[in-house]
């Protein structure tokens, strides 16, 4: 089991840096944001299952309901010629959330394979640390493996967290970069208004670089040709997270394209195969053994933590790694793993101090925090109202609700099982309502709306 005590510096650290984010910030929202009319509306705070683009089509009907909802999601500046490649994938994605992370872990397990000389999953997870940390910068795969195949070690820097710094030694970044977004008036992320701030501590990196294996081992002849390593795709096509599908998936994809341009692994083509984890335990566990079974070495994903938790003990029997580019809850760092997870998304335990920061910035005084009651959520949930209150806020002026998790919601959802949360946000007073979920978040807000707690008809 790989358990890990985060050092109380890195706490300090993504305090240090939040707090000089927020430094200067002080003036007074937006006349028409979401809450800020002085009329009983309350302001909305949203986490990275439901802060995109893609959320917000799902209440097109809904015009201006998410107009200056605020949140963050693990999101690193990304290049307009990076943004360019995803779109050749997939030029219909509304947004680019995650679709680094899913690049990042696809070029990582890669290189691990090159270093292992070796597409045998335990194998290659001995060396995905150490391609990120200790060598050479490289920031391609075409540039690192050439690298390894001069017999030298590599620090990869790749598009999400893995350009500042390298895995810990629990197989997840040691530092992040969070974007808050802003929603505008036609529910999409405003662009123009998203800042970054950074989280985490580059100290807590792994230390142990991944040494390139000889390319024949002494006195065994000729190497034996390794399996052709295969990718399966364990991300969202239905379920809650199926709106933020398409990015993640285009990410992946486009590591393996350029990988094969590069003259692949180990001198043979990757394999992507497609799947879907259907945003559920159950789901993402079939498609696993699927996987399994068609000799798939590396699962990229489960996208939800409660299926990743799920899916880990399956891939570990089976000896294969499960590498997800957008779990986040903290208990993940926890899984008796046998050293074959790893995630290329950080740790809730970052963005809830950077979501607490952004709420904070506001100056509200009541909060209701409203979340998926699934290991993502309460983890989240729990962070939040730690830091809430370690950030001046009254614990009796917090309250926490949670609401039962379901493969599929529909429209009798909104008054059945959120109607109740919205009533107890009313009669509370709360002034601000951090929603953590994913797609079925739009029928909370339409509750919310029903009890006219934000703009909309």
């Amino acid at each position: 089991m790989r358990r890990v005590t985060r050092p109380v510096s890195t706490v300090a650290a993504v305090a240090a840096v939040l707090l000089a984010a927020s430094c200067g910030t002080s003036k007074q929202p937006e006349r028409g944001a979401s809450g800020d009319r002085g009329d009983g509306q309350v302001r909305l705070y949203g986490s990275d299952g439901n802060m995109s683009s893609s959320f917000g089509d799902v209440l097109k009907d809904q015009q201006g309901v998410l107009a200056g909802m605020k949140g963050t999601a693990p999101l690193s500046p990304l290049t307009e010629e990076f943004k360019r490649r995803i779109r050749g994938v997939d030029p219909s994605v509304p947004d680019f959330n995650y679709a680094g992370e899913a690049y990042d872990a696809v070029i990582v397990s890669a290189l691990a394979a090159e270093v292992a000389r070796s597409t045998d999953a335990s194998t290659m997870a001995k060396n995905i640390v150490g391609v990120t940390v200790g060598g050479t910068e490289c920031a391609s795969f075409q540039q690192c493996a050439a690298l390894v195949r001069q017999n030298q070690n590599v620090q990869y820097r790749g598009v999400s967290s893995l350009k500042r710094s390298g895995f810990t030694d629990a197989g997840e970044p040691s530092t992040a970069t969070y974007g808050t977004l802003n929603f505008g008036r036609d529910n999409h992320i405003d662009d123009a208004k998203t800042e970054f701030v950074g989280a985490g501590d580059e100290s807590t990196a792994s230390r142990n670089a991944a040494a390139p294996a000889p390319s024949t081992p002494p006195g065994s002849g000729r190497a034996p040709k390794a399996p052709p390593l295969k990718f399966g795709g364990l991300l969202p096509h239905t379920g809650a997270l199926a709106s933020a599908g398409p990015p993640i998936f285009a990410g992946g994809k486009l590591a393996v394209q350029e990988i094969n341009e590069a003259g692949g692994v180990l001198g043979q083509p990757v394999e992507w195969v497609d799947g879907d984890d259907g945003t559920s335990a159950q789901t993402a566990v079939i498609t696993a053994d699927r996987f399994i079974a068609a000799g798939v070495q590396v699962l990229i994903g489960p996208a939800a933590s409660t299926a990743a938790a799920a899916v880990v003990p399956k891939a570990v029997a089976a000896g294969r790694i499960v590498f997800s580019p957008t779990a986040t809850s903290e208990g993940l760092s926890q899984l008796d793993d046998k050293g074959l997870f790893f995630r290329t998304a950080p740790s809730d335990k970052l963005q809830a101090k950077a979501l607490a920061d952004v709420v904070m910035r506001d100056g509200v005084s009541k909060v209701v925090v409203v979340a998926r009651d699934d290991e993502y959520g309460t983890g989240l949930r729990n962070g939040i109202q730690a830091d809430l209150t370690g950030a001046g806020i009254k614990a009796s002026n917090i309250k926490v609700l949670s609401y039962k998790v379901k493969d599929k919601y529909d429209v009798a959802d909104q008054t059945g099982q959120f109607g109740p949360l919205a009533k107890a946000v009313k009669e509370f007073g709360a002034d601000a309502v951090v929603i953590i979920g994913f797609e079925e978040s739009a029928l909370f807000v339409k509750a919310l709306r029903d009890e006219q707690l934000v703009p909309g008809s």
